[in-house]
Protein backbone atom coordinates (compact mmCIF):
# COMPACT_ATOMS: atom_id res chain seq x y z
CA UNK A 1 0.00 0.00 0.00
CA UNK A 2 1.35 3.56 -1.06
CA UNK A 3 1.90 6.20 1.48
CA UNK A 4 -0.19 8.90 0.83
CA UNK A 5 1.68 12.54 2.25
CA UNK A 6 -0.14 15.43 2.29
CA UNK A 7 2.40 18.46 1.33
CA UNK A 8 0.36 21.16 2.70
CA UNK A 9 -3.26 22.21 3.29
CA UNK A 10 -3.85 26.20 3.54
CA UNK A 11 -7.67 26.57 5.28
CA UNK A 12 -9.87 28.28 2.23
CA UNK A 13 -10.09 31.87 2.71
CA UNK A 14 -13.22 33.63 1.13
CA UNK A 15 -13.11 37.37 1.17
CA UNK A 16 -16.51 38.28 0.96
CA UNK A 17 -18.02 38.97 -2.85
CA UNK A 18 -20.07 41.79 -1.68
CA UNK A 19 -18.35 44.95 -0.56
CA UNK A 20 -21.02 47.26 -0.27
CA UNK A 21 -20.45 50.18 -2.58
CA UNK A 22 -23.31 52.43 -0.51
CA UNK A 23 -20.89 52.08 2.94
CA UNK A 24 -18.93 55.62 3.73
CA UNK A 25 -15.38 54.18 4.00
CA UNK A 26 -13.38 55.63 0.85
CA UNK A 27 -11.14 52.29 0.60
CA UNK A 28 -11.91 48.82 0.81
CA UNK A 29 -9.21 46.29 -0.23
CA UNK A 30 -9.00 42.68 0.58
CA UNK A 31 -6.69 39.64 -0.61
CA UNK A 32 -6.98 35.98 -0.49
CA UNK A 33 -4.77 33.32 -1.52
CA UNK A 34 -6.06 29.29 -0.76
CA UNK A 35 -4.10 26.16 -1.80
CA UNK A 36 -4.44 22.72 -1.62
CA UNK A 37 -1.96 19.61 -2.63
CA UNK A 38 -2.16 15.88 -2.12
CA UNK A 39 0.52 13.72 -3.52
CA UNK A 40 0.58 9.95 -3.73
CA UNK A 41 -1.71 7.71 -5.20
CA UNK A 42 -4.15 10.63 -6.42
CA UNK A 43 -2.09 14.21 -6.85
CA UNK A 44 -4.20 16.43 -6.58
CA UNK A 45 -3.17 20.78 -6.70
CA UNK A 46 -5.80 23.83 -6.25
CA UNK A 47 -5.10 27.20 -6.20
CA UNK A 48 -6.41 30.05 -5.60
CA UNK A 49 -6.25 33.70 -6.01
CA UNK A 50 -8.49 36.74 -4.85
CA UNK A 51 -8.38 40.38 -4.94
CA UNK A 52 -11.16 42.87 -4.25
CA UNK A 53 -11.32 46.65 -4.37
CA UNK A 54 -13.54 49.51 -3.30
CA UNK A 55 -12.29 53.36 -3.92
CA UNK A 56 -13.91 56.66 -4.42
CA UNK A 57 -11.79 58.20 -7.52
CA UNK A 58 -13.90 61.56 -7.55
CA UNK A 59 -17.12 62.86 -5.68
CA UNK A 60 -20.23 60.75 -6.04
CA UNK A 61 -18.07 57.76 -7.31
CA UNK A 62 -17.24 54.65 -6.42
CA UNK A 63 -15.43 51.98 -8.45
CA UNK A 64 -15.67 48.44 -7.55
CA UNK A 65 -12.95 46.19 -9.03
CA UNK A 66 -12.65 41.94 -8.05
CA UNK A 67 -10.08 39.96 -9.59
CA UNK A 68 -9.67 35.72 -9.02
CA UNK A 69 -7.81 33.30 -10.79
CA UNK A 70 -8.48 29.40 -10.05
CA UNK A 71 -5.68 26.51 -10.94
CA UNK A 72 -6.87 23.18 -10.12
CA UNK A 73 -5.09 19.41 -11.76
CA UNK A 74 -6.30 16.02 -10.81
CA UNK A 75 -3.15 13.39 -11.13
CA UNK A 76 -0.91 15.82 -13.15
CA UNK A 77 -4.08 16.65 -15.78
CA UNK A 78 -5.43 20.06 -15.50
CA UNK A 79 -8.74 20.70 -14.89
CA UNK A 80 -9.28 24.19 -14.26
CA UNK A 81 -7.65 27.33 -15.11
CA UNK A 82 -9.61 30.50 -15.07
CA UNK A 83 -9.54 34.16 -14.45
CA UNK A 84 -12.13 36.61 -14.37
CA UNK A 85 -12.41 40.59 -13.67
CA UNK A 86 -15.29 41.96 -12.67
CA UNK A 87 -15.47 46.06 -12.47
CA UNK A 88 -18.41 48.93 -11.56
CA UNK A 89 -18.50 52.56 -11.48
CA UNK A 90 -21.28 53.70 -9.78
CA UNK A 91 -22.86 57.07 -9.39
CA UNK A 92 -24.22 58.42 -6.10
CA UNK A 93 -24.42 54.93 -4.32
CA UNK A 94 -25.62 56.44 -1.06
CA UNK A 95 -29.05 57.31 -2.92
CA UNK A 96 -32.02 54.55 -3.31
CA UNK A 97 -31.78 54.34 -6.95
CA UNK A 98 -28.42 54.67 -8.67
CA UNK A 99 -26.99 54.29 -12.26
CA UNK A 100 -23.78 52.03 -12.89
CA UNK A 101 -22.08 50.94 -15.75
CA UNK A 102 -19.72 47.43 -15.94
CA UNK A 103 -16.85 45.55 -17.77
CA UNK A 104 -16.07 41.50 -17.17
CA UNK A 105 -13.65 40.17 -18.61
CA UNK A 106 -12.83 36.12 -18.35
CA UNK A 107 -11.66 33.04 -19.50
CA UNK A 108 -12.40 28.94 -18.27
CA UNK A 109 -10.31 26.48 -19.33
CA UNK A 110 -13.33 23.54 -18.43
CA UNK A 111 -15.58 25.20 -20.71
CA UNK A 112 -13.15 25.57 -23.37
CA UNK A 113 -13.74 29.20 -23.22
CA UNK A 114 -10.79 31.58 -24.50
CA UNK A 115 -12.00 34.94 -23.74
CA UNK A 116 -15.33 36.44 -23.17
CA UNK A 117 -16.03 40.04 -22.41
CA UNK A 118 -18.94 42.00 -21.48
CA UNK A 119 -19.80 45.69 -21.40
CA UNK A 120 -23.41 47.20 -20.36
CA UNK A 121 -25.03 49.94 -18.05
CA UNK A 122 -27.52 49.39 -15.41
CA UNK A 123 -29.34 51.03 -12.38
CA UNK A 124 -29.46 49.70 -8.96
CA UNK A 125 -32.53 50.08 -6.44
CA UNK A 126 -32.16 50.02 -2.57
CA UNK A 127 -34.81 48.07 -1.33
CA UNK A 128 -33.19 47.55 2.33
CA UNK A 129 -30.45 50.25 3.43
CA UNK A 130 -29.64 49.90 6.82
CA UNK A 131 -25.81 49.74 8.69
CA UNK A 132 -25.49 45.66 8.86
CA UNK A 133 -28.46 44.95 6.62
CA UNK A 134 -29.09 45.64 3.04
CA UNK A 135 -31.23 44.39 -0.08
CA UNK A 136 -30.43 45.59 -3.44
CA UNK A 137 -32.00 44.96 -7.15
CA UNK A 138 -30.05 45.60 -9.84
CA UNK A 139 -31.01 45.62 -13.75
CA UNK A 140 -28.76 46.16 -16.44
CA UNK A 141 -27.65 45.37 -20.34
CA UNK A 142 -24.94 44.21 -21.70
CA UNK A 143 -22.92 43.15 -25.18
CA UNK A 144 -21.59 40.05 -24.97
CA UNK A 145 -18.38 38.51 -27.19
CA UNK A 146 -17.60 34.97 -26.03
CA UNK A 147 -14.34 33.37 -27.99
CA UNK A 148 -14.30 29.41 -27.75
CA UNK A 149 -11.90 27.07 -28.57
CA UNK A 150 -14.36 24.56 -30.08
CA UNK A 151 -17.21 24.93 -32.48
CA UNK A 152 -19.26 21.60 -31.89
CA UNK A 153 -22.06 22.61 -29.29
CA UNK A 154 -24.81 21.28 -27.13
CA UNK A 155 -26.83 23.41 -29.55
CA UNK A 156 -26.23 22.54 -33.24
CA UNK A 157 -27.67 25.92 -34.55
CA UNK A 158 -24.37 27.06 -33.06
CA UNK A 159 -21.57 24.64 -34.60
CA UNK A 160 -19.47 25.79 -36.64
CA UNK A 161 -18.97 29.16 -34.72
CA UNK A 162 -15.93 30.41 -33.26
CA UNK A 163 -17.33 33.56 -31.20
CA UNK A 164 -20.80 33.93 -30.29
CA UNK A 165 -22.03 37.54 -29.73
CA UNK A 166 -25.34 38.46 -28.37
CA UNK A 167 -27.19 41.33 -26.02
CA UNK A 168 -28.15 40.47 -22.76
CA UNK A 169 -30.48 41.91 -20.10
CA UNK A 170 -29.57 41.40 -16.41
CA UNK A 171 -31.37 40.98 -13.15
CA UNK A 172 -29.17 41.03 -9.91
CA UNK A 173 -30.62 40.82 -6.43
CA UNK A 174 -27.74 40.83 -3.50
CA UNK A 175 -28.22 40.78 0.12
CA UNK A 176 -26.90 40.61 3.75
CA UNK A 177 -28.16 40.63 6.92
CA UNK A 178 -26.95 39.87 10.49
CA UNK A 179 -29.00 37.95 12.54
CA UNK A 180 -29.38 36.67 16.09
CA UNK A 181 -27.15 39.82 17.21
CA UNK A 182 -24.62 39.33 15.21
CA UNK A 183 -24.16 35.91 15.76
CA UNK A 184 -24.69 34.70 12.26
CA UNK A 185 -24.50 36.68 9.19
CA UNK A 186 -26.40 35.46 6.18
CA UNK A 187 -25.42 36.72 2.35
CA UNK A 188 -26.52 35.89 -1.05
CA UNK A 189 -26.22 36.89 -4.64
CA UNK A 190 -28.05 35.89 -7.73
CA UNK A 191 -28.28 36.61 -11.22
CA UNK A 192 -30.54 36.05 -14.12
CA UNK A 193 -28.81 36.57 -17.91
CA UNK A 194 -30.70 36.16 -20.60
CA UNK A 195 -29.67 36.61 -24.23
CA UNK A 196 -31.76 39.09 -26.10
CA UNK A 197 -31.55 37.70 -29.37
CA UNK A 198 -31.51 33.48 -28.74
CA UNK A 199 -33.59 32.08 -26.39
CA UNK A 200 -31.48 28.97 -25.65
CA UNK A 201 -28.44 31.07 -24.67
CA UNK A 202 -29.15 31.97 -20.93
CA UNK A 203 -26.81 31.89 -17.48
CA UNK A 204 -28.27 32.30 -14.18
CA UNK A 205 -25.96 31.45 -10.77
CA UNK A 206 -26.92 31.70 -7.43
CA UNK A 207 -24.50 32.04 -4.51
CA UNK A 208 -25.29 31.57 -0.52
CA UNK A 209 -22.92 31.98 2.68
CA UNK A 210 -23.27 31.63 6.33
CA UNK A 211 -21.06 33.35 8.38
CA UNK A 212 -20.26 32.84 11.95
CA UNK A 213 -17.72 35.82 13.42
CA UNK A 214 -14.62 34.37 15.63
CA UNK A 215 -12.52 37.36 15.69
CA UNK A 216 -13.23 41.45 14.91
CA UNK A 217 -11.86 40.79 11.22
CA UNK A 218 -12.01 36.91 10.81
CA UNK A 219 -15.78 34.62 10.34
CA UNK A 220 -15.60 31.12 9.71
CA UNK A 221 -17.79 30.60 6.55
CA UNK A 222 -19.96 27.93 4.73
CA UNK A 223 -20.88 28.85 0.56
CA UNK A 224 -22.46 27.30 -1.84
CA UNK A 225 -23.05 28.07 -5.66
CA UNK A 226 -25.06 26.61 -8.06
CA UNK A 227 -24.05 27.93 -11.92
CA UNK A 228 -25.87 27.18 -14.93
CA UNK A 229 -24.44 27.74 -18.41
CA UNK A 230 -27.08 27.70 -21.61
CA UNK A 231 -24.23 26.92 -24.46
CA UNK A 232 -21.31 25.04 -23.59
CA UNK A 233 -19.33 22.63 -25.77
CA UNK A 234 -20.85 19.37 -26.51
CA UNK A 235 -20.83 16.54 -24.09
CA UNK A 236 -20.21 18.81 -21.24
CA UNK A 237 -22.86 19.31 -18.42
CA UNK A 238 -24.29 22.63 -17.85
CA UNK A 239 -24.61 23.00 -13.98
CA UNK A 240 -21.82 23.24 -11.64
CA UNK A 241 -22.30 23.24 -8.00
CA UNK A 242 -19.74 24.23 -5.48
CA UNK A 243 -20.07 23.90 -1.70
CA UNK A 244 -17.18 25.00 0.46
CA UNK A 245 -16.07 25.37 4.06
CA UNK A 246 -13.37 28.02 4.95
CA UNK A 247 -12.71 31.64 6.86
CA UNK A 248 -13.52 35.32 5.69
CA UNK A 249 -10.62 38.00 6.33
CA UNK A 250 -12.20 41.75 5.64
CA UNK A 251 -10.22 44.86 6.12
CA UNK A 252 -13.58 46.96 7.74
Amino acid sequence: MKKILFCFFIFPIFISAQINESDSLNVKASLSLTGFYQGGNVETLIFRAKTELGFKPWKNWVFKNQNSYVYQAFGKEKADEDILSLNFLYLNPDRKVYPFVLGFVSTNFRREIDLRSLFGAGVTFQVLSKKKNWLKLSLSSEYEQTDFTETNFNFSEYDGSESINTFRATAWINGKYHLFKNKIILSHESYFQPSLERGNNFRWQADVGIELPLLKFLNFKINYRHTFEGIVIEDQKQEDRFLTFGFTLKSY
